[in-house]
């Protein structure tokens, strides 16, 4: 057989994959598109490990894979600026997603990556699959943890050196491509309770650990132009077997680099209408937490984080909240979140709001720049 017939047969394999993750998981026809694509994450995970407070996160270890979990994911954002001060943002994500049980006879394992750019002139998304490979055949996608890489094809996030820190990554897409060094400044933080992110009253939730500390430098291709680049960056692990409970319809998700030169990651899991269960008698589940530039943190009050959505926008036939104002009294912040420009649209086959946002306040705690990923919201 020819390498471009197996080609081609691998990459019908890896769609099937990714179709049967659609159709198995969203449950009945008729399922909404908004409904289908976070279908796999509120699915019972009764056959797959369970992400549970009070385990312990090993490094490296945890910089690798988790199989027996059914969703996982290593997702890189960075604000940049070029030498004439115009700003840009970059994101390279890989996702691990488990289509079967664990104890399957063969690979159960399908790799989803997104990368895209933020430029003054626009948005640019892109896609990729690939099926894990147990024989070592066309080994297209991966992770390991020492030394730490995580790649689909040649889009790849890797250390450098002997430690997790420094990273580099490195990506490219026709004539569009991101290449940046990442040298980290502060010890990674562990989100929530020791590593535990609770995402539901009631329980479940996902372990979660960030390294927001991070200086980005390199380069961006857009178009062909090459654009020399330096500015901050974010990169999140998360892993987990049921993410969203049935009654949470998605998410809002901020990570911010602040002037003062503390990071701020905040979110809330929006309940489905008519659901009013949640912390205090919320309709929606809050998490906040604000990182010393040493990396010493302060978990925020939930009860306590107001996030209110000032301004809706049409993309994407979708109205989404593209600024918001944020209140946290028991830090002393207030300010605005707003997006850089309106469509940061991920147009790829599970879609999502994700880009680059700025933050509007008095005082450097309260001003800054960021990155916001918008989820779940339905076409209307």
């Amino acid at each position: 057989m020819s390498t471009k017939l197996m080609r081609a047969g691998y990459l019908i394999t890896t769609l099937l994959s990714a179709q049967l993750l659609l159709t198995v998981a969203c449950g009945p026809a008729g399922t909404s598109e908004q409904d289908a694509g976070l279908a796999v994450l509120a699915q019972g995970g009764d056959s797959y490990a369970q992400a549970r407070p009070g385990q312990a996160l090993l490094f490296p270890r945890d910089h690798g894979a988790h199989p027996d979990y059914r969703i996982e994911w290593w997702y890189l954002t960075a604000n940049l600026q070029d030498a004439a001060g115009k700003s840009y943002g970059a994101q390279w994500t890989l996702f691990r997603l488990a289509v079967q049980t664990p104890d399957s006879s063969h690979n159960n394992q399908v790799f989803m990556a997104h990368i895209a750019m933020t430029t003054p002139a626009g948005h640019l998304s892109f896609q990729r699959y690939a099926r894990g490979n147990e024989a070592g055949e066309i080994v297209r996608a991966g992770v390991t943890a020492e030394p730490f890489s995580a790649w689909l094809d040649d889009w790849e996030l890797r250390s450098t050196g002997e430690q997790w820190l420094p990273l580099e990554v490195r990506a490219r897409q026709d004539d569009n491509a991101m290449h940046l060094q990442l040298r980290g400044t502060a010890p990674l933080v562990l989100q929530g309770e020791a590593g535990f992110s609770a995402k539901h009253a009631n329980g479940g939730g996902s372990y979660y650990y960030s390294q927001p500390f991070l200086k980005a430098s390199g380069q961006l291709t857009i178009a062909g132009q090459v654009i020399p680049v330096e500015g901050d960056a974010w990169l999140d692990r998360e892993w987990s077997s049921q993410f969203l409970q049935q009654e949470q319809s998605g998410w809002d998700w901020f990570s911010l680099h602040l002037e003062s030169g503390e990071k701020l990651m905040l979110f809330q899991l929006r309940q489905k209408p008519g659901q009013q269960t949640g912390r205090q008698g919320a309709a929606n589940f809050l998490q906040g937490n604000l990182m010393a530039p040493d990396g010493s943190t302060t978990p925020l009050d939930p009860g306590r984080i107001q996030l209110v959505p000032v301004q809706t926008t049409r993309v994407a036939g979708r109205d989404l909240p593209l600024r918001w104002r944020v209140s946290l009294p028991q830090v002393g912040r207030q300010f605005e979140i707003q997006a850089t420009i309106e469509d940061q649209w991920m147009a790829v086959d599970f879609p999502y709001w994700e880009g680059s946002v700025t933050i509007n306040g008095s005082g450097p705690g309260n001003r800054g720049k960021g990155y916001m990923e918008l989820t779940g919201y339905p076409v209307n």
